[in-house]
């Protein structure tokens, strides 16, 4: 295990999970802030990675909870998009080093690309139900939760604001909505990739666990603003984290 962090940087590093906390409420991508706060202190990437989901599950937790206590969930999906979620993130966390990342990266690229073009097209934010059998809606969440979910235990950047987009595209979800139904998978991904890794012993609790109290508290005004604000603000905060993860991911493809 890395020596042991000062005070001044756990407070630095509880900061930047609150940011992280509040951003992933909205629109999911908070990784994009937490887990390069934590490379920067100098802890190995595995332990990084994995100290950043034992954090972010807090987050996780908080915004499902808001967002379920504010009925901007659908209860009726919510047990299977949570199944769904954390046998694909299981899944994610266990093949995490069978393919290599270059490729990987491309495809997310491509796929927020999509994402964000389908973002700025629906400029009528109304509801837009969708005519399905029950089955093909079942089946369509548990896609959705099980590709999602793996990729967030593989990989993760953007897994909350590709979810939003989903649920937007497929069951017609207000984006606030599709915010709400979005941290049930979200919550489920995180909390298998977690499990995993402590497992696994490369979760610093002693950071984490600062982080975790930071998180839930951003986490909280987060999703008061998503609510409060509605639509509009959800889709400005995906488009910018969605610009985020695209940024980064280039920048990793052109360092190699």
């Amino acid at each position: 295990m890395p020596a042991p962090l000062s005070p001044a940087t756990i407070a630095l590093l509880a900061a930047a999970a609150f940011v992280a906390g509040l951003v992933d409420a909205i629109a999911g991508g908070g990784g994009l802030v937490a887990l390069p706060a934590l490379l920067a202190t100098g802890l190995p990437p595995h332990i990084a990675l994995g100290t950043n989901k034992g954090q972010a599950v807090f987050g996780a937790a908080s915004s499902a909870i808001s967002f379920w206590r504010r009925r901007v969930v659908d209860r009726d999906r919510a047990p299977l998009g949570f199944a769904a979620g954390f046998v694909g993130s299981l899944a994610g966390a266990w093949g995490v080093l069978a393919v290599p990342l270059r490729p990987l990266r491309v495809i997310v690229i491509v796929l927020l690309l999509v994402a964000a073009a389908v973002v700025l097209a629906r400029r009528d934010l109304e509801p837009r139900p969708r005519a399905m059998t029950a089955g093909a809606r079942a089946a369509a969440l548990a896609a959705i939760a099980l590709v999602i979910g793996g990729y967030d235990g593989f990989f993760g950047p953007g897994t909350g604001s590709m979810l939003v987009v989903a649920f937007a595209v497929v069951f017609g979800d207000a984006l606030t909505r599709a915010s709400g139904n979005a941290k049930i998978v979200n919550l489920a991904s995180n909390l298998a990739a977690v499990l995993l890794f402590a497992s696994r012993g490369v979760v610093v609790w002693s950071i984490a666990l600062p982080m975790a109290a930071a998180n839930a508290a951003g986490a909280a005004v987060g999703v008061h603003l998503a609510v409060r604000n509605g639509d509009r603000l959800v889709r400005a905060v995906v488009l910018l984290v969605v610009a985020s993860v695209i940024v980064k991911l280039a920048v990793d493809l052109a360092r190699g």
